[in-house]
């Protein structure tokens, strides 16, 4: 059961961690080229549908189109095409439309009547070739709806914020579990050391009162052993043979 845990967790983990690298790619590479006309991913410009003027067709608000830079002159009628508006009440804005007919403006410059293709309504101003930014080569459904939501506040606590923080407190509960594992094994061996010494000091103690029995066995031996029979014998013959010479003299 532990080791399946184990492996739980470890999933669970890379998968935090390839999520939290997967939204810091994504949004580095959105906010660098999403909606950026002087930017491209791969050859690709990528810009998110604002309206649903193309939702009959081809593609709605909040998906992600992707637009192929190409010669103007070789687009042709039905082509769809992104382009800077130059209309009074979305000047500047990029809109994906398509192409109606081939035409030219007052000045004689080649241009292109556009529409959307939900409300079948020609764009206010022509797009001359200098506006054109692509051609529309395809589509990713709500990418850009979830672009937009990473970009505020909730979204970037949610989807940028948080798995940091779980792959934070996940790295740090490793890290603590470590650190006891280290400190147990630290105090065994610890403990292990002690005993020994412990042990080294008993064995010692043991020797030292054997090594004392055997003195006191030693000493208990030597004091209870008889004197030499020969030295005291011989003291008192000759005391008594000094005793006799006096008598003689006087005789």
């Amino acid at each position: 059961m532990k080791k399946v845990w184990n492996v739980i967790k470890t999933v669970f983990t890379w998968m935090v961690v390839l999520i939290a690298v997967g939204m810091m790619i994504f949004t580095i590479v959105s906010v660098n080229t999403f909606d950026r006309t002087d930017r491209d991913l791969f050859g690709y410009k990528a810009f998110i549908v604002l309206s649903d003027s193309m939702s009959a067709t081809d593609f709605s608000s909040g998906d992600l189109v992707l637009v192929k830079e190409v010669d103007p002159s070789t687009l042709r009628e039905g082509d769809i095409i992104a382009f800077s508006s130059q209309n009074v009440d979305n000047f500047g804005e990029i809109v994906t439309h398509k192409i109606r007919t081939v035409t030219t403006d007052e000045n004689g410059n080649p241009a292109f009547v556009t529409y959307g293709t939900t409300t079948n309504v020609d764009d206010e101003t022509l797009v001359t070739f200098p506006f054109v930014i692509g051609k529309y080569q395809s589509s990713l459904p709500k990418v850009g709806r979830f672009f937009t939501f990473l970009k505020t506040v909730p979204g970037y606590i949610c989807c940028i914020l948080t798995p940091f923080v779980v792959l934070i407190i996940l790295q740090m509960a490793n890290f603590i579990k470590i650190f006891r594992a280290y400190k147990k094994e630290q105090m065994e061996s610890i403990s292990r050391e002690r005993e020994q010494l412990e042990e080294e000091r008993r064995k010692s103690a043991d020797m030292m009162n054997e090594l004392l029995a055997l003195k006191a066995q030693l000493d208990a031996q030597q004091g209870a052993a008889p004197p030499p029979s020969g030295v005291g014998a011989g003291t008192g013959e000759k005391k008594e043979e000094t005793s006799e010479e006096p008598a003689n003299a006087v005789d």
